[in-house]
């Protein structure tokens, strides 16, 4: 995957690319061999209950989804880019108070034009997850160059 944005704290990439990763501090810490790991710190600007403290939702989907599209784009394939066809989200439990959320997806199959791939939301193990995610993306392929297979 063409790493693109800047080194932040935490040891991942801040997402310059995508400008609402960016706001919400989303960080990339890989993506290689069809597998990619996020996170998004918390903030008490991404907070979607103020008494809980609890994170906005659609924080964690954002992640799940970027994850996902993220473990797509690592996959080995030739890509130019990707879109999200399709996303499911299962939420298990609120995400805790003052704790950064990890995302780790898997890109588990790729047709010609078709990516699929999964993910879970957790903080400290992914056996124990916020959310899970499974998702469709359309794939926009390089053009084959004269000599490949």
């Amino acid at each position: 995957m063409q790493g693109s944005g800047i080194s932040g704290p935490g040891g991942g990439a801040v997402m310059e690319g995508i400008p609402f990763c960016r706001e919400i501090g989303m960080r990339l810490h890989s993506a290689k061999d069809s597998v990619a790991l996020l996170s998004v710190p918390y903030d008490e600007r991404l907070v979607g209950d103020p008494q809980t403290g609890v994170m906005q939702g659609g924080v964690i989907t954002a992640l799940l989804d970027t994850a996902c599209g993220s473990a797509v784009m690592a996959a080995p394939a030739r890509l130019r880019s990707t879109a999200t066809l399709d996303l499911r989200i299962d939420y298990m439990r609120p995400a805790q108070p003052g704790k950064t959320v990890m995302a780790r997806a898997e890109c588990y199959r790729m047709t010609r034009t078709i990516g699929f791939a999964r993910a879970v939301a957790y903080h400290d193990a992914p056996e124990d997850p916020i959310a899970s995610a499974a998702a469709t993306f359309i794939l926009d392929r390089v053009a084959a160059e004269a000599g490949d297979d």
